[in-house]
């Protein structure tokens, strides 16, 4: 081959496969050079050198000036005293260039070289599609399917072919090979067999970039989208926040005569979607995304993110959703737990709670009703809240001088001191672990109750799933969503171990 056909060679491949030109050349450098290495010996040092301009090529072995004692390879190195045979200056560390005559590269050295140029060409298209990929995580993706297997499609979006798992598509939806298809990029991996880019059509981002594709007012900044929540194929909600006062955020999302909307609808198989007015007061949000049911009253426990909807009785079914899907969708858009109550339930369950925490009360501080009642009326839920409250603010409460209030927070000293010696005591005879014993987030009595039923360690507790710790401390003591975030909190010294244990922590 001339030196202007190999020029024409990179060029037309570099157009061919829409890939840089010096990737190619570097490419054909290398397929040269295992040929040159295979006629005068592997062991040899020899490199190609193809001028851009030109298309010259150069041949050349590589010689490194070495001590004799140090010398490991005789074909790549070479001792001072036969250097300067060569080079009259010659010092250790220098290198001597001997640049080599043209060869007939044969038919097997010719293969050889193009299966490293192939080879090289095919590594240079899956690092080039990794980064053309990459960057589009969290798009829209157009594509053909290209066949299925077991539900899982194979999408061709023209340079590259992507994943569409059966978990990440829409039940009841029938995919068919040749079939135009709109997909979310949610993951991209680097895998031995090339770069694997993943789809989805399940997630709730999928369904945000549809509406920023329909509704111009998301895609410039000026309606915001706060969450989504989907039951893929059957029902979503999407809560939307206007950065402009004067524009109704719904409205825009919904188009004129709903055309917006009802495209995303199209294109989702008929999935129905409810757009929810976003609040930044969480109660409002909350009375927004249980629509269409009523609510007539919201009380919040922050501490757990959990909220008691109360609604009226024949709302309770129009609250709750066939299946519990719309107060379960509307959980997952707020981000806290929700109890549906009818306000008999509601009065009945606030009684209970009432009741529990008052004789709580009469029993650790030794007191009547009455001052029980009026603790509670101050929002006191526990006995650690009492003995950590100063005097001062105690003693404001309406009924209190300096004397109770003083007296008040001895007994609930005395009566935390009492059950710690409890806790010690029952520490060894349960086999309870130092760290169970002083984790924070369980009372005493909740590690008594886990090392009754087994739960000995934090180890014990970080394995425990919600439900598990839920069932053991009772569903009046502990919700599934604060059962998990015990169990996280637990295991962040998994985490910490994993970290210290790796090279970069080390390093």
């Amino acid at each position: 081959m001339s030196r202007i056909e190999i020029l024409q060679v990179a060029d037309a491949v570099a157009r061919e496969k829409n890939m840089d030109r010096e990737i190619i050349i570097t490419a054909i450098e290398q397929a040269i050079q295992k040929a040159g290495r295979s006629k005068y010996g592997h062991e040899h040092d020899i490199r190609c050198h193809i001028d851009r301009k030109t298309g010259e090529t150069q041949l050349k072995r590589y010689r490194t000036v070495t001590e004799e004692e140090l010398i490991e390879n005789e074909a790549a190195q070479i001792t001072v005293e036969q250097a300067r045979r060569e080079k009259s200056d010659a010092q250790v560390g220098d290198i001597l260039i001997d640049t080599l005559p043209a060869f007939d590269y044969g038919r097997v050295a010719a293969q050889t070289a193009k299966q490293v140029i192939m080879q090289n060409i095919r590594e240079a298209e899956r690092e080039q599609q990794f980064d053309d990929f990459k960057d589009r995580m969290g798009e829209i993706v157009n594509g053909v399917i290209k066949r299925v297997e077991y539900g899982n499609a194979t999408i061709d979006l023209g340079r590259a072919e992507a994943v569409l798992r059966r978990d990440d598509t829409i039940p009841r939806e029938h995919l068919k090979v040749g079939e135009r298809i709109r997909a979310y990029i949610y993951d991209v991996r680097r895998e031995v067999r090339g770069p694997q880019i993943f789809l989805s059509r399940t997630r709730g981002e999928f369904l945000a970039q549809l509406f920023a594709q329909e509704v111009p007012e998301i895609y410039d900044g000026v309606i915001e989208i706060k969450s989504v929540a989907r039951d893929p194929g059957s029902r979503a909600k999407i809560a939307v926040y206007s950065h402009d006062n004067g524009m109704d955020p719904v409205g825009a999302c919904v188009g004129m005569r709903g055309s917006r909307v009802q495209a995303v609808v199209t294109e989702l198989g008929g999935e129905k979607i409810d757009i929810i007015p976003w609040s930044p007061n969480i109660a409002t949000f909350i009375v927004n995304a249980l629509a269409p049911a009523e609510v007539t009253k919201v009380v919040m426990d922050e501490e757990k993110r959990r909220l008691d909807v109360v609604v009226p009785d024949e709302q309770l079914s129009l609250a709750i959703g066939r299946r519990g899907q719309n107060v379960r969708l509307a959980s997952i858009l707020t981000g806290w737990y929700i109890d549906i109550l009818t306000e008999e339930e509601e009065t009945k369950r606030r009684q209970e709670e009432y009741n529990s925490r008052s004789a709580l009360f009469i029993e650790a501080l030794d007191v009547d009703d009455v001052i029980a009642r009026l603790l509670i009326a101050e929002g006191f839920i526990k006995v650690e809240e009492i003995s950590e409250t100063p005097i001062e603010e105690l003693s404001s409460i309406e009924g209190f001088n300096e004397e109770i209030a003083e007296e008040l927070k001895n007994r609930a000293e005395n009566w935390l001191a009492a059950k710690a010696e409890e806790l010690k005591n029952r520490q060894s005879e349960l086999g309870l672990a130092d760290d169970l014993v002083s984790f924070e987030g369980l009372t005493i009595d909740q590690i008594i109750k886990l090392g009754e039923n087994n739960v000995k360690t934090l180890d014990d507790l970080a394995d425990l799933a919600g439900d598990e710790l839920v069932e053991i401390l009772g569903e009046k003591d502990i919700t599934e969503s604060a059962a998990n975030d015990l169990i996280m909190k637990a295991r962040e010294h998994w985490f910490a171990d994993d970290n210290a244990a790796s090279p970069d922590a080390d390093a």
